[in-house]
């Protein structure tokens, strides 16, 4: 394991009464076990199979780099279709990765193809979409595990339909990719129709916990990402956390703070990685940590209305929008920061003699800023008594990504099994989707429309012209 973790301060003898003590971890070791026994017991097996995705076979990776190489040389544009996880993983993975700017590189500074992910129906985002990519280069991964996925479902639609006038029928196919549950599915039944390639998931593999699946693999190897680092990576933080003493186990620990900082109030956990290549870590982490442990029931069915509600910063950016509340608003968060010791490239700050004022400057790097803030708002943080980790990785490559992401789905994990909650549910997000299929008069949803249809007959609070 290449990360370093840092909890100091969020123990008591850094931000007082409102830190853990370490008299309740010794009291809680029982508990941390039996959740470390509940996820090792059923690691690989039913919804936990995303476990075993680090593990991928060396031939089937073989496999994905083959299909996907001669794409990569084919390809100017290649576009996700997909939302939630389907869209997440590949996104934190592939800004983290590839250059910053990279979609407006030259085509021979890329060494890879444009790549857009859409993750919403907005109509005007999707004729944007078209305004920029050319139809005769542009490949298109559509992605959705249930292969039910309206939002998904509708971009397809109209995509292929685009690529069909376009083309032709018989070349429109050959720009399709699905990547969906084998056998069942609407998505699956149109590719087996269609003679789309098709990439399986796991049946026990949820969207939020798919970025080492097909999700994420494929586009990464058409962009060029090694994919091999990158599962190295999860591995290493697997074994890490196989660890049963929880002091030894970054992800059981810092579960086990999170959910003891939830039981003191601090329901709001703020994501803040001091990188812009990492800025849509906070994004992945947001919806993982957000959909698994937001649960109104536990696995006795007894009403908890438990959970931490994510949310993302950037720093430095916004030390300058929401730091203030941080330090001085309500106890109510505990603050995740993920550093970085080394980047990718060293950039000098210029020491121009004539330019009064900034002495203070000259002679550092922009590097150096960035750990001074990052270091300056932990302090400011600690010393307003406020709860903050710090996650560092050495630097950003495909091994330490991999790593991180690893990291965040095991300490979910371990989060929901102290919780006693189902982690890889989602009953809210379904009532959302079956009321949609109701509303667009999908068969066999009938009786929702009606409950819809009476609900909206209540508007005695409205405002209009």
């Amino acid at each position: 394991m290449q990360l370093k973790f840092d909890y100091n301060n969020i123990m008591q003898y850094a931000i007082g009464v409102q830190g853990v003590k370490d008299a309740e971890i010794a009291a809680d070791m029982p508990l941390m076990q039996k959740a470390f026994d509940e996820v090792m017991s059923a690691g690989g097996n039913g919804w936990q199979e995303w476990m075993r995705l680090p593990d991928t076979s060396d031939a089937e990776l073989t496999s994905i780099l083959q299909d996907c190489e001669s794409i990569r040389k084919k390809a100017e544009s290649l576009v996700v279709l997909g939302i939630g996880g389907s869209a997440l993983g590949p996104l934190s993975v592939l800004n983290a990765l590839l250059h910053l700017r990279h979609n407006e590189l030259p085509a021979k500074k890329r060494a890879a193809p444009k790549f857009y992910i859409e993750d919403n129906i907005d109509p005007e985002r999707m004729r944007a979409l078209f305004d920029v990519i050319d139809l005769n280069t542009a490949y298109f991964n559509v992605i959705t595990k249930s292969g039910e996925t309206s939002e998904t479902l509708a971009q397809f639609l109209i995509i292929y339909d685009a690529l069909k006038k376009a083309l032709g029928k018989k070349e429109a196919k050959k720009r399709i990719l699905v990547t969906t549950t084998i056998g069942k599915g609407t998505l699956y039944n149109i590719a087996q129709k269609e003679g789309f390639k098709i990439f399986g998931i796991g049946n026990g593999v949820g969207g939020r916990f798919s970025v080492f699946s097909a999700v994420g693999l494929v586009p990464f190897a058409i962009l060029g990402v090694d994919i091999r680092a990158l599962l190295a990576g999860a591995r290493a933080m697997a074994a890490a956390c196989k660890n049963p003493a929880p002091q030894k186990n970054p992800a059981l620990i810092t579960a086990y703070l999170q959910v003891k900082s939830m039981q003191k109030g601090r329901n709001i956990s703020v994501m803040m990685p001091y990188s812009d290549a990492l800025k849509y870590m906070a994004d992945f982490y947001c919806q993982l940590w957000g959909e698994s442990l937001g649960k109104a029931a536990d696995k006795t069915g007894k009403q908890v209305f438990t959970g931490q509600t994510p949310t993302k910063a950037v720093g430095v950016t916004d030390q300058h929008s929401q730091i203030q509340l941080y330090t001085e608003g309500p106890f109510d968060k505990v603050v995740t920061f993920i550093g970085v010791d080394n980047f990718r490239n060293v950039q000098p700050i210029a020491s121009d003699p004539d330019i009064d004022g900034c002495g203070f400057l000259k002679g550092q790097t922009l590097n150096d800023l960035l750990k001074f803030e990052k270091r300056a708002t932990r302090f400011a943080l600690q010393k307003a008594l406020r709860a903050n980790f710090t996650i560092t990785l050495p630097e950003i490559n495909a091994h330490t990504v991999g790593e991180l992401l690893q990291y965040f789905m095991l300490q979910t994990a371990f989060a929901g099994a102290l919780l006693n909650i189902d982690a890889y549910n989602q009953p809210g997000v379904e009532e959302g989707k079956i009321a949609t299929f109701a509303l667009l008069g999908r068969t066999g949803y009938e009786q929702k429309l009606e409950e819809l249809q009476q609900n909206l007959k209540s508007a005695d609070y409205l405002i209009e012209q």
